[in-house]
């Protein structure tokens, strides 16, 4: 069944301020376009049809910084369509000895001996790895896995595609769960749990942040959500974190950087804190005592 593709231009010297909206917006439907040599950017989005297209734009618009340049254009995009468009943007990376690589390389991409790859379908997968605070999320975890204390209980709060709990799983983390208030992310996780041979071995549920948490101590917590719902639940964060384990958060703007790292470290007195920059994103790594 054809997809819907919405796309609108936008003035280029905004694209940064409607990066953030979208990151705010929690919906990874949507995408920017940028064509650096004529300044020129677009937003563009892939619905189930026409309807659910003109809703979502409808919802988007109040939330932008600025008026669009012009009003949205609506096409048919069968699938093949998507994925082909998509491959312009998705190329292959690597961190470590764990690879992100989409599924159309898959017969022909070269993993060095060691080295483990995680096959993602950007015909389903909300995540890949292109953002910055993913990728920074995706960074620390292959650290802390190949340390001399490999984190053995790992939860991914917030996990969107499941980009997080499963490169914990081929690391070697011997129990990863994740969760996502959206039901939809939750089904995407478990198509790409299948995708890499990775169903039953690692548990994705529906649950907010608080709720999901509930109960749970894990040697590492991942957490790549907006900076503003990191602060909110600090405390149910913190509280998640083994002894001696780490948290990482991501989601962040690198302005807003210093006032995340003040609240979480006055939830978390005596908790080593660092912090490193990609981009205009920054990420926090606490280590509990």
């Amino acid at each position: 069944m054809p997809l819907t593709e919405i796309r609108v231009e936008i003035p280029a010297a905004f694209a940064d301020g409607v990066e953030e909206v979208l990151l705010e917006a929690g919906d990874d439907r949507w995408s920017l376009l940028e064509e650096a040599v004529v300044k020129r950017a677009w937003l563009v989005g892939v619905f189930s049809d026409d309807d659910e297209a003109r809703a979502r734009w409808n919802a988007l618009l109040p939330l932008l910084p600025m008026k669009p340049l012009s009003g949205p254009v609506l096409r048919a995009l069968a699938d093949s369509d998507w994925r082909d468009s998509y491959k312009a943007h998705f190329r292959a990376w690597d961190f470590g000895r764990l690879h992100w690589v989409p599924l159309w390389e898959r017969d022909t991409y070269v993993l060095p001996t060691g080295h483990a790859a995680l096959w993602l379908d950007p015909g389903m997968a909300f995540g890949t790895g292109n953002h910055e605070t993913t990728r920074l999320c995706c960074e620390r975890l292959a650290e802390l896995a190949s340390g001399t204390k490999q984190p053995r209980r790992v939860i991914d709060a917030g996990c969107g595609s499941g980009i997080l709990a499963l490169s914990a799983a081929l690391l070697g983390c011997a129990s990863v769960s994740g969760f996502d208030l959206d039901p939809e992310a939750v089904r995407v996780s478990h198509e790409n749990a299948e995708l890499n041979g990775l169903a039953g071995h690692v548990k994705f549920a529906v649950a907010d942040l608080p709720g999901g948490l509930a109960g749970l101590h894990a040697d590492l917590v991942l957490a790549n959500i907006q900076a503003d719902v990191l602060t909110r639940h600090a405390r149910a964060l913190i509280g998640a974190v083994a002894p001696g384990g780490s948290l990482v958060l991501s989601g962040i703007l690198a302005t807003e950087g210093a006032a995340v790292r003040a609240a979480f470290a006055a939830a978390a007195p005596g908790w080593k804190i660092g912090s490193r920059n990609l981009g205009e994103w920054c990420d926090l790594v606490l280590k509990a005592p």
